[in-house]
């Protein structure tokens, strides 16, 4: 067993498949099969069910899953560390997001890190839970990950680093009888149309709770992607209530940002595998520290 056949094994799990695998690696799909059955064999188990051009997991294919990632992500380290003596000229760092944080502190934190070290690449994975995002980091799948939770950040499974907390606001569109105001009680919200998040989602939770306090507002939509509740509010769909982080980019879009009385916000983290990180990971977080608003 060698890490290239891990990093095939694992090419194939996210990609779905041989064939897109293979595009995505660079090499030729007899190549990666290859690969892959001396890997089968040397574990002396099938990973794949393969049906048709279809490929499905065993059982031993998803227990590999974790320890295949840790594997992959400790050569990616100790490759790192030797590239640190030339002081993270190049590379990449991968961070998983929850969408309203990678508006913000995402956007600050991505820009602070680039001028000290514009040779390493910043990609981002769009994920929507907190949970989901621990999930990423415990497992290796991510190196770094920003959550927003309406509970305590998250302190067994990964390292949390305190960024401080972003309150609830409401978007209003140009016009709306709201539009005058700085701020209103979360009971005005009664009568009015929500653009609202998916189940999960500490926006969605925040909002649910108005409901359970007697704040008889309606859904006008209920939207995954993030990206398209600051155009449906300005297209007068209905209000939204979302974190702080969006208020510059709405204002200047042309909304109006209501603080919503009393304030309730979530908490920010950034979180980390315990453990040694990629210097990469470590610059990231240094970065992230001197820059974290006061908790």
């Amino acid at each position: 067993m060698d890490i290239r056949q891990l990093e095939y094994f694992l090419a194939i799990v996210d990609s779905g498949g041989f064939n897109r695998a293979a595009s995505a690696l660079y090499v030729s799909q007899p190549s990666l099969s290859q690969a892959v059955r001396t890997l089968e064999r040397d574990l002396g188990s099938d990973l794949f069910h393969r049906i048709g051009r279809r490929v499905v997991l065993t059982e031993a294919g998803r227990a590999l899953i974790e320890p295949a990632r840790a594997a992959v992500r400790s050569l990616e380290t100790a490759r790192a560390s030797v590239a640190s003596v030339h002081e993270l000229r190049t590379g990449r760092l991968d961070v998983a997001s929850m969408p309203s944080q990678a508006v913000e502190p995402l956007t600050t934190l991505i820009s602070a890190f680039s001028d000290r070290h514009p040779g390493v690449v910043v990609t981002v994975k769009a994920v929507f839970t907190a949970r989901d995002v621990t999930e990423a980091v415990r497992t290796g799948t991510v190196e770094l990950g920003l959550l927003a939770t309406a509970g305590p950040l998250p302190c067994t499974e990964v390292a949390t680093l305190d960024l401080g907390r972003q309150r609830f606001v409401l978007l209003v569109p140009p016009g709306d009888p709201f539009g005058g105001r700085g701020s209103l009680t979360s009971e005005e919200l009664s009568g009015r149309r929500l653009i609202v998040g998916q189940p999960g989602t500490g926006m969605r939770a925040y909002v649910d709770s108005l409901r359970d306090q007697g704040v008889a507002f309606s859904v006008a939509a209920e939207i995954e992607h993030r990206v398209a509740v600051l155009p449906l509010v300005l297209a007068g769909l209905g209000l939204a209530v979302v974190t702080d982080s969006w208020r510059d980019l709405a204002w200047r879009a042309g909304a109006h940002v209501l603080d919503i009385e009393p304030a309730t916000a979530l908490h920010i983290g950034l979180v980390s595998r315990r453990g040694p990180v990629s210097p990469a990971a470590a610059a990231f977080l240094a970065t992230a520290s001197a820059t974290a608003a006061p908790a």
